[in-house]
């Protein structure tokens, strides 16, 4: 077993949450170091467990996003069981938590009922919407959260049906929005003692991605539209065909733009009115697109990767999923990395991005078995063992 060296190594984490986003935050900070205890309902936990493909009966997707936790089953219909989840916050740093708006409170769970067995704890709900407001009590799930949030319809091409983005972004980025409020929350904890409530939602997340396309908005009433691949304000910046597909060019500025003419022998383009600096570029675009795409289906998309990178000009090949984790630059970063799982075997992990010289992270156990560390973590936070059985028995754990 790899020893746990990381930054956070120390902090407790309750994560009652489940499918993505809080499961998400939760990984980075396990990741980090921090003991993850991940309480699951009984009767099949996480509904992610239930989500395919799956290998020897187990999910393979659960498997990345709960590596380096602990599973603690606590059925919260029970009172025992609600007794025994405030023994745990009582010795606890963090609690997330993913229910529904109002649903924790009625349980005796929430922030205010927790604060009083440990006013330094620190508590993250996460929700579709916010836990105020009109539509506070609403489900939320990612795609909705993209579609309400404006980003949906500037994603795809123009005068095509709406599209999502490729993977739920609203979900990861409310999980990395409770990540870095949880460590600041954190650090305030160390410095004053004091605990704090968090709240963050999908559809506040995902509207956050808008940056550019709102700010045009609010000051020039401008409604943005989908691109495909193009840039709302320099060019090119984009996808272009070559012989044997596409090849991404960032060249944004002039100075890029003009190793760029340079890179394909193109000088009538750099020279050309239409296209002499970035205004032009843009208002000219599409003529600018069929130009260079003259030229770049001359070669293959290999070819020009290394011509225009010899120029210093930024671009990149149009990866699948499989030529990424065949990508020397990512085998090299170690962004691969293997654990073992009982029940599957070796089990593939997306490797740690963050990367700490003096505390790194890791990937040190693999996804728990559901109920695998009741046991363990009870008796570890203080539970005898006639407790523990009591508990078992009137079915308050599992």
């Amino acid at each position: 077993m790899i020893n746990n060296s990381g930054i956070l190594k120390g902090l407790t984490v309750l994560d009652c949450s489940q499918i993505l986003a809080g499961p998400f935050c939760s990984m980075i900070l396990a990741d980090m170091g921090a003991r993850v205890i991940k309480i699951e309902k009984p009767n099949g936990g996480d509904d992610i467990r239930k989500w395919g493909p799956f290998k020897n009966g187990e999910s393979v997707g659960f498997m990345n996003l709960n590596r380096n936790k602990e599973s603690v089953v606590i059925d919260f219909k029970n009172q025992d069981g609600i007794e025994t989840m405030k023994s745990l916050v009582k010795k606890s740093d963090v609690i997330i938590e993913n229910y529904r708006t109002g649903t924790m409170e009625k349980l005796g769970l929430g922030y205010k009922d927790l604060k009083k067995i440990n006013d330094k704890i620190i508590y993250c709900s996460i929700s579709g919407f916010g836990r105020t407001g009109p539509y506070a009590k609403r489900a939320g799930f990612d795609l909705v959260a993209q579609g309400m949030s404006g980003l949906m319809s500037i994603t795809g091409h123009p005068n095509n049906p709406p599209a999502k983005v490729g993977v739920p972004v609203a979900d990861l980025n409310t999980g990395m929005y409770a990540l870095s409020a949880i460590e600041a929350a954190y650090i305030n904890l160390l410095k004053n003692k004091e605990g704090q409530y968090i709240e963050v939602s999908l559809l506040e997340s995902a509207l956050a991605y808008t940056v550019w396309e709102s700010t045009g908005y609010f000051y020039n009433e401008e409604i943005a539209e989908p691109l495909g691949s193009a840039h709302r304000v320099s060019a090119p910046y984009q996808a272009l065909k070559t012989k044997d597909g596409y090849l991404n060019v960032a060249a944004p500025n002039q100075s890029n733009w003009e190793r760029l003419c340079d890179a394909i022998e193109r000088n009538d383009l750099k020279e050309n009115k239409n296209f002499i600096d970035n205004t032009n570029r843009m208002k000219n675009i599409k003529d600018l697109e069929i130009e260079l795409e003259k030229t770049f289906m001359k070669k293959n998309r290999n070819q020009w990767i290394e011509i225009l990178d010899n120029a210093g000009v930024p671009c990149g090949p149009i990866n699948k999923i499989d030529e990424v984790w065949e990508d020397p630059q990512i085998i090299y970063r170690n962004m691969k990395v293997k654990t073992v799982h009982p029940k599957i075997g070796e089990v593939d992990n997306i490797g740690v991005v963050a990367k700490f010289l003096e505390k790194p992270s890791s990937i040190r156990t693999p996804s728990p078995l559901l109920g695998e560390h009741t046991e363990k973590v009870l008796s570890d936070f203080g539970f005898s063992n006639e407790k523990i059985e009591k508990l078992f028995l009137n079915k308050a754990i599992s």
